[in-house]
């Protein structure tokens, strides 16, 4: 038998959003290897268990979510500070992205025990993968208020963001928060997708107005839901007119170099090109 490789420490561990056959290699030898498994959805995990083959062997299988954290947490802690190897594992997906890991993660690291995790599926990177939107800069932003009202104001801190939006969205909620992301974003570039990595696997793409009217005639999808939007288009760059007439208005009231200042700040512009025009405009 091979030697493990499995550590002392918290190992997270990400597992499959859907499809059974996306778990990694090293992810199933830290299954095997463990000391002790914690999982958010003990049930969850001994099926993904059964289905690879890895026997329990008696080793604790221990519940650890957002209802019993408080008491689970000493027991996970004490072992780990014996030098026990646990792995954790979330419902689906990888553990610390919208999930109670982060608690036991922080707890982990603040007494100096080694943390690992096995890289693997993701429902926001996928979503943004099958999206066709900009992915060289994007913001998960989790799940947007329940409430209309809190959910505009949540919309509104994110809109002037110059990235990619990735927000994870309850079906039933899916057409009212589109048609609040339309009202506060405008017509950006968007996509839907739902079921990822499932056999009914959908991505719709398209402006959010158009997603917006899709989803308020059909009604609540089926399944788990992301949303992926596109950044603000870029805005134009100030033409000589622009800089000039900003330029004059400031003089009015602003010496040369505190009207550049203004402007450049105001225009996104380098400072020297605008003061140098500020002079040209005062000699005028």
């Amino acid at each position: 038998m091979a030697k493990s490789q499995l550590r002392p420490g918290l190992t997270l561990i990400a597992t499959p959003i859907g499809n059974a056959g996306d778990i990694t290699l090293r992810a199933l030898d830290a299954l095997r290897d463990a000391d002790a498994i914690a999982a958010e959805d003990t049930r969850v995990a001994r099926r993904l268990m059964d289905i690879h083959g890895v026997s329990l062997r008696g080793r604790p299988l221990i519940p650890y979510h957002d209802h019993n954290a408080a008491s689970a947490m000493p027991r996970l802690m004490e072992l780990l500070r014996g030098g026990g190897r646990v792995v954790f594992l979330s419902d689906a997906g990888t553990p610390m992205v919208a999930d109670p890991g982060y608690r036991l993660a922080k707890a982990v690291l603040a007494e100096g025990i080694p943390l690992e995790a096995t890289p693997g599926p993701c429902a926001a990177i996928m979503a943004l993968t099958l999206s066709g939107l900009p992915s060289d800069r994007f913001t998960f932003a989790g799940f947007p208020p329940n409430k209309r009202e809190a959910r505009r104001t949540f919309l509104r801190e994110l809109a002037p963001l110059p990235t990619t939006l990735i927000l994870y969205e309850s079906p039933k909620r899916l057409a009212a928060s589109l048609a609040d992301m339309l009202e506060v974003f405008g017509p950006r570039d968007a996509a839907v997708a739902r079921e990822l990595t499932k056999m009914f696997e959908e991505t719709r793409r398209g402006s959010l107005d158009s997603l917006a009217a899709m989803y308020a005639e059909e009604g609540a999808p089926k399944g788990e839901v992301v949303v992926v939007i596109g950044p603000p288009a870029a805005a134009e760059p100030a033409g000589e007119a622009d800089i000039d007439a900003a330029l004059r208005e400031a003089l009015e009231t602003m010496t040369t170099k505190d009207a550049a200042k203004k402007v450049a700040t105001a225009l996104n512009l380098p400072r020297k090109q605008v003061y140098d025009r500020a002079l040209a405009l005062k000699n005028d």
